[in-house]
């Protein structure tokens, strides 16, 4: 069968021809063609609200101007995209947008990537020609993790479409006209996850995450602490974005090199923690498997905006969380105790930075059930976009930093802690030592029926269950490609030993929901709040699409191939220091974690002081 023919349409532009194709508008024609068109409100992943309007063009014949994202070609259309009726039109609306945005450029951790900036210079404007109509705004604050600025907010309403997306609509748009405001809901049945992808998909950073850059900065300069740096698997093929590198990028040795002249003094790779994360979750999947009472299905919980999600939408599923503290938290605690010790630092002197592509990690870091002897792992949460902004705040020449592998302690992890920021990842690094963890404990079982003389020569386990690991080979499978994918829910089934488990991949909050009611089904499960995983999540590089995040999924999937290490149980300086861990008596504050039914976030709001 032939495939359809695409209809090409002839339009023409500033006097050229150019061919576009049915059902495409005026924007996309010219954004693929390479003109460079304004626009705040267009997000690809999103509707079409035509809201900033300064996307605006003349067509021949029409007499007013049109919206280019709201407008289809059509077969003969003439269009103007710089005459001077459209460029008088855009540096109005340009000025207006300025009239609902109070300007703190100083201290906005977006101000070197700001559109609206940029098109204030590029059209050589007056930014406050009109007074500031929400300066007495409110500015609503949610945890430690996010916030809305309505004192910012230039009404396109991108964030509460985002909240929509995710299946938890805690965002509305109130009133109309120049009295419309973006705050939470009412709803006490309603509350936010932090996931972020309000702030992600907001052009002028009127919803973004809870500012931490400024007080890192002074962490650094504070010489009685020892400041140490954790950077996500996530954050090194997507940072590189705002310094004009390539989708998917890897730039991990130029990070190094940036967190040290930063003034950072040590730098850690989070892959390593996510080595542990992977041992400790492969290992209770194993537990799981030869439990008779057992809940099924095990849910992974290192995503901190599921857990939360659990928490206070579906506290019938806390048990089925695995007990696994996320990546972060598990190289924080082998930083304050096993490098600690090595070093001989007092763990008191010792300030742990995450560099995280999430928000919700920030709020993550203040659980009372993460805290060791009273204080938190980890100490700041910085965000992709908040280390960006640090870097060129502190005028440090990104691209011609010398390379670097930075890493004095702990290695860079193994191909499977990698993978941990792309959906399916951390399931996909779990199935990968689950035949070892299943040999070791045939193997030990084996040893102790040798020393039993007489008993059975099947050994049962405390439940009663004879586990048996013949059919696992020492390795396994090393890829298992099903669970890949920007899918929102992906199904596969593996078998591990004679055991064949059946398994579920989600990414993106909303599409939980329907899966709930199937879960009975299934072994395992992964769950990721934000589309595509961590490389989609909240404190990444703007603009954020479906199709970046695949560029940035193949650049992880690119490390992991790379590695000579691909298995979490073959990196062996992990194992020793997750034996050290496992063998302390306070192993369960150090490696595991609790859930609890939670309540309704408490909404902060602040009125704004100028800052000028």
């Amino acid at each position: 069968m032939k495939p359809k023919q695409v209809k090409k349409i002839k339009v023409i532009v500033d006097g050229r021809l150019y061919y576009g194709v049915e059902n495409e508008t005026i924007f996309q024609l010219l954004k693929r063609k390479g003109f460079d068109i304004p626009a705040l409100c267009h997000h690809p992943d999103l509707k079409v609200k035509a809201n900033c309007r300064i996307c605006v063009v003349e067509v021949s014949g029409c007499e007013t101007l049109k919206t280019s994202c709201s407008t289809k070609i059509e077969s003969g259309m003439e269009i103007y995209t710089s005459s001077d009726r459209v460029i008088k039109a855009r540096k109005i609306n340009i000025e207006l947008l300025y009239a609902s945005h109070v300007e703190k450029c100083v201290n906005c951790s977006y101000r070197f990537e700001c559109d609206l900036l940029k098109f204030a210079r590029q059209y050589r404007l007056k930014i406050n020609r009109f007074s500031d109509r929400k300066k007495n705004r409110k500015t609503y604050k949610f945890g430690k993790a996010v916030e809305i600025d309505d004192t910012q907010c230039i009404d396109c309403n991108n964030c509460v479409e985002a909240c929509q997306l995710q299946g938890i609509s805690f965002l509305k748009s109130d009133n109309y006209g120049i009295n419309t405001e973006i705050k939470p809901v009412s709803d006490k049945d309603k509350t936010c996850v932090y996931c972020g992808q309000c702030a992600l998909h907001c052009p002028v950073a009127a919803a973004q995450e809870q500012d931490s850059a400024i007080l890192v900065d002074k962490m650094l300069k504070d010489k009685k602490k020892i400041v140490v740096a954790q950077i996500a698997p996530a954050v090194r093929v997507a940072l590189g974005e705002n310094f004009g590198f390539k989708y998917g990028v890897n730039v991990e040795d130029r990070i190094y090199t940036a967190l040290k002249k930063l003034g950072f003094d040590y730098v850690f790779d989070v892959n390593f923690g996510a080595d542990i994360t992977t041992m400790v979750e492969a290992e209770e999947l194993v537990e799981r498997l030869s439990d008779k009472k057992a809940v099924w299905p095990m849910m992974t919980s290192c995503c901190p905006a599921w857990v939360n999600f659990v928490e206070f939408y579906h506290p019938e599923l806390i048990n089925n969380l695995t007990t696994a503290r996320s990546p972060h938290i598990h190289n924080a605690a082998a930083i304050k105790t096993y490098f600690a010790k090595k070093k001989e630092i007092n763990p008191k002197d010792i300030v742990v930075v995450s560099i995280m592509p999430c928000t919700a990690k920030k709020q993550e870091k203040e659980r009372e059930e993460l805290k060791y002897k009273g204080r938190k792992l980890v100490d700041e949460v910085l965000t992709t976009r908040e280390f960006s902004y640090l870097i060129k705040d502190n005028k440090i020449d990104f691209n011609n930093l010398s390379k670097s592998e930075g890493r004095e302690y702990f290695n860079s992890g193994s191909g499977a802690g990698a993978i941990y920021g792309a959906s399916g990842g951390v399931m996909e690094s779990a199935l990968r030592s689950v035949p070892y963890i299943l040999n070791k404990k045939e193997k030990e079982e084996k040893e102790q029926e040798e020393k039993e003389k007489g008993k059975n020569s099947k050994k049962k386990n405390k439940n009663g269950n004879i586990v048996k690991a013949e059919n696992a080979k020492l390795e396994g499978s090393l890829e298992f490609k099903s669970v890949r994918g920007m899918k929102g829910i992906k199904e596969a089934e593996v078998k591990i030993g004679k055991k064949k488990l059946k398994l579920a991949i989600v990414s993106g909050l909303k599409n939980i929901e329907s899966l709930i009611p199937k879960l009975s089904k299934y072994h395992y499960v992964e769950v990721m709040a934000c589309p595509g995983g961590c490389i989609g999540g909240g404190g990444q590089p703007i603009p954020t699409t479906d199709e970046i995040v695949e560029k940035r999924m193949k650049g992880l999937y690119g490390i992991d191939k790379k590695r000579e290490k691909r298995r979490a149980h073959l990196n062996k300086e992990m194992m020793e220091c997750y034996q050290s861990l496992k063998n302390s008596e306070n192993k369960d504050k150090l490696l595991h974690t609790k859930y609890k039914k939670s309540k309704r976030i408490v909404v902060k709001t602040t009125k704004d002081i100028p800052p000028f």
